[in-house]
């Protein structure tokens, strides 16, 4: 079991880990990058909503790191924790019991990245 105060260091993990297999295949990770990059900016959709899409879809799948990698990223777009909420709880519809642990997870996350950026 991981503390509140444990989340950041994990998020800084997850990105040297990312950053060591993008070093290893590098023409992979840049294509990734840029998936990532298009499928996130702005269109009809705010950066914000696709960044909470991608929270509850990494609840669904029970990826933790996806998880934080998501809501640090819907914070810095101006994601509310309202809204997150709202995902979530569509999340835990679809996911049931393993969702609602997950979720758990990122309404959490949001609190300490949240109270980070404050």
């Amino acid at each position: 079991m991981t503390s509140s105060e444990d989340l950041p260091r994990q998020l800084k993990a997850m990105n040297l880990r990312f950053g060591a297999l993008a070093k290893a295949a590098p023409q992979t990770m840049t294509a990734f990058r840029a998936l990532m990059g298009e499928a996130s900016k702005p269109g009809t959709l705010s950066s914000a909503i696709k960044e909470l899409v991608a929270v509850a879809i990494a609840v669904h799948q029970g990826c933790g790191d996806c998880i934080l990698f998501h809501v640090a990223n819907a914070i810095h777009h101006g994601a509310s924790r309202e809204e997150l909420s709202e995902v979530l709880s569509v999340a835990v519809e679809m996911g049931g019991g393993p969702s609602a642990v997950y979720a758990g997870r990122a309404l959490e996350a949001y609190d300490v990245f949240a109270g980070e950026k404050s």
